[in-house]
């Protein structure tokens, strides 16, 4: 199951390890479509990464922090550091081939 995770929570849920974070709101349709390609996603490689999701309306800090204009945006961090940062709607072949290359 992917985890919500909030402004308060998110250092900590993804300083180790690699994560991939999706930036997502309620009234969003690209956002709706991403959601289950991520949760499908999760169910094939979350031993290997850990999936998280933010509400950009609830947390407004985390997304400024990394400058967040459109959503779904996804964020991957590698052992707390940012390696990559997908912007829109991805497939998944996308995604598993960009999460392969920090989890080789």
């Amino acid at each position: 199951m992917i985890k919500n995770v909030t402004d308060q929570d998110f250092k900590k849920e993804t300083d180790t390890g690699v994560t991939i974070t999706d930036f997502w709101a309620t009234w969003c349709p690209p956002c709706k479509m991403q959601a289950p390609i991520l949760e499908e996603l999760e169910k094939e490689i979350g031993h290997k990464v850990g999936f998280k999701k933010m509400d950009v309306d609830q947390n407004q800090n985390t997304p400024a922090e990394f400058g967040i204009m459109s959503i779904p945006t996804l964020i991957v961090k590698k052992d707390g550091e940012v390696v990559d940062k997908l912007v829109g709607l991805h497939t998944k072949d996308q995604l598993k081939q960009v999460l392969s290359q920090y989890t080789a």
